[in-house]
């Protein structure tokens, strides 16, 4: 099967084919630092992780960037808000972010190039539009004059005179800076200093750089002039990666980025999510109810990356219902191994695993990452895998080879792993809680009840079984005196 994707740049879907082969350069629009990540946050970033995490699962070598904006009108609102400075509130918020990427499984990125890091870069790249005609000087602005450039809104598709300034909520209708533009479609690449605002000197006067500028120069900077595959929101379109795409290829003459990638929204019981609907959730706020984090990577898998999700509490409810499942089934071998004579410590290479699976597996995913049919191979591993485990708790074996099971969990693993799910190993191999009743106690306490069954004192014999069912031990009599357990 060959991998396909949807570009949106050519609106179809096509054989991906990196620039260089073998090796993939990606880039993803990151967040402006200034608050905590919400559940559109995790939706992007759960999808790029897994396009990721797939890609390296094929084979290739990935260099994965993702930026941080760390200059923003924003970022200095909230600084004021709170009485600190821009660095602190972007250092603050930039940390929160790791912290609620680590706990959703999200890989970090090889890079993390910030705006207030790659200053040199973005003036090197405005100065180059500006002897190119592409830019001009304004009253210590510098704008970029769109209508220099014929391919605008190659990527958007729309016409000039259909755009609007106010895109994407990054410009006011009322564009305090109409006056210093040519054209009121020319946006911002340098800003003059204002009263009270973080600045830094430049050849057109202290100030701080656009928000479009930024990425461009970052994308540059650390993957070169042409990358394979631009990610970021449905959002992000227009007007920025429209200006990306002008301020890079104006500059270099090459394009920017080969594909271009866009995830959908997110509702909230069907309305858009914001603060002044009161339907606004973070991250944070969601998982720490508790809902589990898998739950949420699930729920948000089980969408293609491209759809819309709606996030209702049934959803997560259904969620967090098909991860036990998923999570009985990952946790089957460290449940179960050692008893079966296993080695669960290593996973063998994908040749040794279930060609089958893996087949269905790959060939959902090479459709445009659809991962719910993806999802749909883990759940028959997953259901396969409990069934065996009934079996082996209520009947003391399990049904059919051994090693063949051993493939099906040890398939299941590595391919919850290319969807960044995962269960916590040591967890699941020291289910006993700390004051829980130990191994021994056990093994003391059924020595007990037999020598009771022997003695035919059947009312002592029930009192310690249900005094071990009390304690979560479930037992199990078999033909010959053997009696086998289990924790609930």
């Amino acid at each position: 099967m060959t991998l396909k994707l949807y570009n949106s740049l050519t609106r179809r879907q096509e054989p991906f084919e990196p620039v260089e082969s073998g090796k993939v350069r990606m880039y993803c629009c990151g967040v402006t630092v200034y608050d905590y990540c919400h559940l559109g946050h995790a939706r992007s970033y759960i999808a790029w992780d897994t396009v990721r995490r797939y890609l390296i699962w094929r084979g290739f070598d990935v260099r994965y960037v993702q930026n941080f904006t760390d200059i923003d009108d924003k970022i200095l609102n909230r600084a004021r808000e709170q009485g600190t400075s821009m660095e602190e509130v972007a250092d603050r918020y930039t940390q929160a972010y790791f912290e609620d990427m680590d706990r959703l499984n999200i890989l970090r990125a090889d890079d993390y190039p910030r705006a207030t890091h790659t200053l040199n870069g973005i003036e090197r790249l405005i100065s180059e539009l500006e002897q190119k005609g592409y830019a001009y000087p304004a009253g210590g602005d510098v704008y970029y004059a769109v209508r220099k450039f014929p391919e605008y809104g190659q990527l958007s598709g729309r016409k000039l005179e259909e755009m609007q300034a106010g895109a994407s909520g990054r410009v006011a209708e009322d564009d305090p800076d109409k006056n210093k533009k040519k054209d009121p479609f020319d946006f911002a690449l340098w800003k003059a200093a204002k009263p009270g605002e973080p600045a830094w000197d430049s050849p057109w006067g202290k100030g701080r750089p656009g928000w479009h500028i930024e990425c461009s120069a970052m994308v540059r900077e650390k993957l070169g002039e042409t990358i394979d595959i631009h990610m970021g929101g449905a959002d992000l379109v227009f007007p920025h990666h429209e200006n990306e795409i002008a301020q890079s290829q104006a500059a270099t003459g090459h394009p920017l980025a080969k594909y271009w990638m866009h995830n959908g929204f997110v509702t909230v019981n069907g309305e858009k999510m914001s603060k002044s609907l009161g339907n606004f959730t973070t991250i944070r706020e969601l998982l720490d109810r508790p809902t589990d984090p898998m739950a949420v990577r699930l729920f948000v898998l089980q969408a293609q990356y491209r759809k819309p999700i709606d996030f209702t509490e049934e959803a997560i409810a259904t969620a967090e219902k098909g991860w036990a499942t998923l999570k009985e089934g990952l946790s089957f071998g460290f449940q179960f191994g050692a008893r079966l004579g296993w080695e669960t410590s290593e996973l063998p290479p994908a040749s040794q695993l279930d060609a089958g699976a893996i087949a269905r597996f790959e060939q959902a995913m090479d459709e445009d990452f659809n991962s719910p049919g993806a999802i749909a191979v883990l759940f028959e591993l997953a259901k396969e895998l409990r069934r065996q485990g009934n079996l082996l708790v209520h009947e003391g074996e399990i049904q059919g080879d051994s090693q063949r099971v051993q493939k099906q969990w040890q398939t299941l693993v590595s391919l919850a792993g290319v969807l960044g799910l995962k269960v916590d190993a040591d967890a699941e191999l020291s289910p006993t809680p700390s004051d829980g009743l130990s191994d021994e106690a056990i093994a003391a306490l059924l020595e007990r009840r037999q020598a009771a069954r022997q003695a035919k004192d059947f009312a002592e014999a029930d009192r310690i079984r249900d005094e071990l069912q009390a304690q979560g031990i479930v037992t199990i009599d078999r033909p010959g005196g053997v009696t086998q357990w289990h924790r609930s």
